[in-house]
């Protein structure tokens, strides 16, 4: 089955990018118009994230959210086969250079992002800073195997290594013990279980449970951080500029870089809201839910502020 999926995806990747646009189109038509792809979710996360704007507004957005979201497969199907120098020319980095200086001066890094614009183009960061770090990216494994494999070969394709989160300190912190230094990228705009749900910062009017893992491993390892703010000046290229958040984690209260992050993505989502993936339902688990979850209130509070 691998095999067999490998070889279409291969084929197809290797149309040029006007023929994979005329098909997102055509998926947009059949994946918006016809199945309405998690509609209400897109629906119910817009409104409740801009109460302020008119009806009108909120179905320009949610358009735009469906277009980019086709492009979005179309793009990641195309990152099979892209070229090592069309992938720099189509998704580029700004402030690089501070990332080089860390490296220089012996520092691991720790990249936070969001599902903003092309999220799975930024594990082409390795063709754009020294080789002198090891390039590293979480990720939750797929449940099909081969679909898994597959994807792994593509994010990998560029020299980042994908580490499964539950895995990913003990890599980590076995890199530095070899003297590794490490640059790893964390999508921390998911939903965690009940048990890891230490922090509710308010995100687009919302209280949001979020993990915060990558403010754990950034502390205990003592890694610089970073934001990466993407933004999209056309149709298949991105900009990625890279925003110090800290280097010096000791004097920084606790959950103030994941209270800081949720800012840095609020303003990214403002700025052009269709490039967020709006159809992840993202509130389905509310403050209610934990509370009800762990109605003890001592035990509610041992998992709440834990870092």
């Amino acid at each position: 089955m691998y095999y067999i999926i490998f070889a279409f995806w291969y084929i197809f990747s290797l149309l040029p990018f006007r023929v994979h646009y005329v098909i997102s189109d055509i998926l947009y038509f059949f994946i918006y118009r016809i199945a309405g792809y998690r509609k209400k979710v897109v629906r119910s996360n817009l409104s409740t994230s801009f109460p302020e704007k008119s009806d009108a507004e909120l179905r320009h957005i949610e358009h735009g959210f469906y277009h980019w979201f086709c492009d979005y497969i179309v793009e990641t199907v195309k990152m099979f086969s892209i070229s090592r120098d069309e992938m720099r020319r189509r998704m580029q980095f700004e402030g690089v250079e501070q990332l080089n200086a860390e490296l220089d001066n012996g520092r691991d890094i720790t990249i936070y992002l969001g599902h903003y614009c092309n999220w799975e183009w930024i594990s082409s960061l390795p063709l754009h800073v020294k080789d002198k770090g090891t390039f590293a990216q979480l990720y939750h494994p797929i449940e099909n195997k081969s679909i898994d494999k597959l994807f792994l070969r593509s994010r990998e394709r560029f020299g980042a290594h994908s580490l499964i989160m539950k895995e990913a300190f003990s890599i980590l912190r076995q890199w530095k013990k070899e003297g590794r230094l490490s640059v790893t990228g964390y999508i921390s705009d998911q939903v965690p279980g009940f048990s890891s749900m230490h922090y509710w910062p308010t995100f687009l009017h919302h209280e949001t449970p979020t993990y915060t893992g990558a403010e754990r491993i950034a502390r205990l390892l003592n890694t610089s951080v970073y934001y990466l703010d993407i933004y999209r000046p056309r149709r298949g290229y991105y900009v990625a500029k890279v925003i110090k958040m800290c280097d010096d984690l000791e004097n920084v209260p606790k959950f103030a870089i994941t209270e800081k992050y949720y800012r840095l993505l609020e303003e990214s989502i403002m700025r052009n809201p269709e490039y967020w993936l709006w159809s992840h339902n993202r509130w389905k688990r509310k403050w209610k839910d934990f509370v009800d979850y762990f109605p003890d209130e001592k035990e509610r509070e041992r998992i709440l502020n834990k870092l």
